[in-house]
């Protein structure tokens, strides 16, 4: 048994009122520095939803691409390709945002380090000689659409479509250079960026610039927007998005490409344009989740001579075009791209060809016309 203390026995000493009250303070602070951070309820309910699709098997969203066309008897070539829907590690991005609030979009803690890794990059002048490195694991917001991807740095819309300093080649002189340049950016900005265009209008800015003299393509791009189908389906050169189904988040799409020219086999100036278009979107009812849709278009064109060839002074012969269009389901050709949302059942066939990176500008389009694959990353 233990001794009560008497009351003869010395008594603890007294602790001063400002002293234990600094102890209190430091001892709270402490805690709270040391303690877990306990995952947002929105990590947790999209980490516990990935573990369920998991466990059902569903497989992760992919990307498609789309057709060229070869050049015969006044037609452009074609080659069709189609990819599947999504395919992101966005459970590893919600871990990883659960363990670094830092990562949020927005976070006041940002650091220089941060903001210098999204700063602009410089005119892309030549092509890539491999895919853009890892980006943060941060997840798309209404407030920053492009958070979490390499486009983060790419510039806003017509802004990415810099012309080449023309210049006189053999025959034909530096002005048509140039005009042939601005002809080829009016018809990407007219397919890819014009508002009315990318919510679903008629394409009537890029179908303006294209020379009627080939009515053969003509034709068929009409009975594209008419009445698409899996031999004609307008997002192998336009994109498209149903306004009944989806919207874009703000009015930035972002671009990054390159253009290049040389001479013409048809006495002009031939011009090949290579660019990739990244579109965010949310749902147009239903729950508010963003994601995107990523484009990579390349088109061979040329400004002719009319002096010796039957062409329209002014208009482009669009030789051949070719597409990949990453995060939209396959084999759905009703003339729209579809993003596939994490949280959504997938749609359209499953994919069964390679995982892609739908941001490597490094390579070229040369894939199975029949692949429907899975991209890495929105």
């Amino acid at each position: 048994m233990s001794e009560k203390p008497s009351d003869d026995q010395p008594s603890a000493p007294e602790i001063p009122d400002d002293v234990w009250e600094q102890f209190t303070r430091d001892n709270e602070r402490d805690i709270h520095t040391s303690a877990p951070k306990e995952p947002s309820a929105r990590a947790r309910m999209v980490t516990e939803r990935l573990r369920q699709q998991e466990a059902r098997g569903e497989s992760s969203p992919g990307w498609r691409t789309g057709p060229a066309w070869q050049e015969m008897g006044g037609r452009a070539s074609r080659r069709r390709k189609l990819w599947a829907v999504l395919g992101v590690p966005v459970a590893v991005a919600v871990a990883l945002v659960a363990l670094r609030p830092s990562l949020l979009p927005g976070d006041p803690f940002g650091t220089d380090e941060t903001r210098a890794a999204a700063s602009p990059l410089p005119v892309e002048t030549a092509a890539p000689t491999a895919a853009p490195g890892a980006s943060d694991p941060e997840l798309p917001t209404l407030d920053e659409p492009f958070a979490g991807s390499p486009a983060l740095r790419w510039a806003d819309g017509e802004a990415g479509i810099v012309l080449p300093e023309a210049k006189a080649v053999g025959s034909v002189p530096k002005e048509r250079v140039q005009q042939a340049l601005k002809l080829t950016k009016k018809l990407l900005v007219g397919a890819n960026l014009d508002p009315k265009a990318v919510r679903g209008a008629r394409p009537e800015a890029a179908l303006s610039v294209l020379d009627p003299q080939q009515p053969e393509l003509l034709d068929e791009l009409g009975t594209a927007l008419r009445s698409p189908s899996e031999k004609h389906d307008p997002v192998t050169l336009f994109s498209r998005f149903d306004p009944d189904e989806v919207r874009p988040v703000g009015d930035v799409v972002k671009t990054r490409g390159r253009m290049t020219f040389k001479k013409g086999s048809h006495g002009g100036v031939a011009i090949r344009a290579d660019y990739t278009f990244v579109y965010p979107v949310v749902r147009a009812d239903g729950p508010v989740e963003v994601t995107r849709t990523i484009v990579r278009r390349v088109l061979d064109v040329e400004l002719a001579d009319p002096a010796q060839y039957e062409v329209t002074p002014g208009r482009l012969l669009l030789l051949e075009y070719d597409q990949e269009i990453g995060n939209s389901s396959c084999a759905v050709h009703d003339g729209y791209l579809h993003p596939e949302f994490s949280s959504s059942e997938p749609t359209g066939a499953p994919p069964s060809g390679p995982t892609t990176d739908p941001y490597d500008r490094s390579k070229d389009l040369d894939r199975d016309p029949d692949e429907c694959g899975t991209v890495s990353r929105t």
